[in-house]
């Protein structure tokens, strides 16, 4: 009778331990990335009959350093730039934690001194400074990200850049919506309750470009889903940051996103356990519970470009547009833990729609100002904050096609500000 007794023991002890196995087995490969396969679309330039000289140099003038998600992103681009272009170290010098004031132009002077044949900005603030040494220095290339005057400024040597990053935001959206789709379906939350968080920065038309088209993202797939948005008046502030996010959980808000530059809301979704779409890279590693997908600007391909030109002596244009298709509007790869199940089937189809031009994030058929469709809209391209060029066109409002930097600045109906900062 003993021996029957322990048997059973045993046996219910390997059942036991098996059934332990499998569970954290399955929560291991749940917290693990799912692997979000490019663009199969993208046409790379060969730069292979280039040859850069050896004291070829490119100054990168940068708002915050590697702390920052934002900076981050255009360091890891230009270090990656170079050294596919076959550079190193000895190529490029960084200009980290420069301000939107005086300090800029004399960071942007200090790299004309120390050699520099092309000096990049990636904040918007540092527009007029840049601009004002190149001015003076014909014979450097300057660009700068998200800015507005290269076109009108009459110089040949200075040029913006940007990217159709809303279309990238959407993606990241319709993962938010078959996130909120799953938590409707599982009892979690009801329709009426898919409400979505966002911490944004300033009231800018990049910030405000941003949160709709991730907002029509999300809508596209979870009808019911509403958005509150508020800012903190600053790209970069972990405490603004991580109490805006939860504030907006204690809300009532079931999934966060972000336009701005810290791992204040990913770590306040973490806490919590709240799921949260960042930007500008995966928060995977520090967030694996609730890290669903992030969306970004390469800056890889602008990078390449502005060095092969400047080596060649051949123009960059004045405004430049990356794409999906140039490779320059990329999401990570996806949270296995926190993601709904076909995140990456269903993005890859629409990122695919949305390559080939038969979706339109901002096809005004699918949203409403004020209850009403809209039939025009018109965008401030000069930068003076009036709208005086129309850029809908046949029902839809063309974002980054006249200028590259945002321009969409409409208050969508399901979107809730709570303040506003400028």
């Amino acid at each position: 009778m003993k021996k029957k007794v322990l048997a059973i023991v045993l046996c219910l002890a390997v059942v036991t331990a098996l059934v332990i196995g499998l569970v954290a087995c399955n929560t291991e490969e749940e917290a693990k990335e799912i692997e979000l396969p490019a663009y199969d679309g993208i046409v790379y330039p060969d730069y292979s009959d280039v040859v850069i000289p050896a004291d070829f140099k490119i100054g990168i003038i940068c708002l915050h350093d590697n702390s920052s998600t934002y900076d981050k992103n255009f360091i890891d681009a230009a270090n990656k730039a170079i050294e596919e272009l076959g550079l190193n170290s000895s190529n490029i010098i960084f200009k980290t934690n420069i301000s939107e004031n005086a300090s800029c132009q004399s960071a942007a002077e200090e790299l004309v001194n120390a050699g520099c044949d092309v000096i990049f900005a990636d904040s918007f603030g540092h527009e007029s400074f840049v601009r004002e040494v190149a001015a003076k220095n014909p014979s450097i290339q300057f660009c700068h990200a998200t800015g507005v005057s290269a076109a009108s400024s009459g110089l040949d040597n200075f040029h913006n850049a940007f990217a159709s990053i809303y279309e990238g935001r959407y993606l990241a959206g319709v993962a938010a919506g078959l996130k909120l789709n799953e938590m409707i379906a599982n009892g979690t939350i009801t329709a009426d309750q898919a409400k979505m968080g966002y911490v944004g920065a300033f009231t800018y038309a990049e910030v405000i470009s941003g949160y709709t088209s991730f907002y029509l993202g999300a809508k596209s797939v979870c009808p019911s889903v509403t958005m509150d948005v508020q800012f903190t008046g600053s790209w970069y502030d972990l405490s603004a940051e991580k109490e805006t996010a939860e504030a907006l959980i204690n809300r009532g808000c079931k999934l966060i996103s972000q336009h701005a530059d810290s791992m204040g809301a990913p770590s306040a979704c973490e806490q919590a356990g709240v799921p949260n779409v960042s930007y500008n890279g995966s928060t995977f590693e520090a967030c694996p519970d609730t890290f669903i997908v992030s969306s970004r600007i390469d800056w890889t391909p602008y990078f390449k470009y502005i060095i092969t030109q400047t080596v060649k002596g051949e123009a960059i244009v004045d405004d430049w547009t990356g794409t999906l298709a140039t490779g320059s509007v990329v999401l990570t790869n996806v949270g296995g833990k926190a993601a709904a199940e076909g995140t990456v089937a269903k993005i890859v189809e629409v990122r695919r729609q949305l390559a080939e031009g038969t979706l339109q994030v901002f096809d005004t058929s699918k949203f409403t100002v004020n209850g009403e469709h809209v039939t025009s809209f018109l965008a401030d391209l000069d930068g003076d904050y009036v709208g005086e060029t129309e850029v809908c066109f046949d029902g839809i409002i063309k974002e980054s096609f006249l200028r590259s930097a945002p321009y969409f600045t409409l208050n969508v109906d399901g979107i809730t500000l709570l303040n506003s900062k400028t």
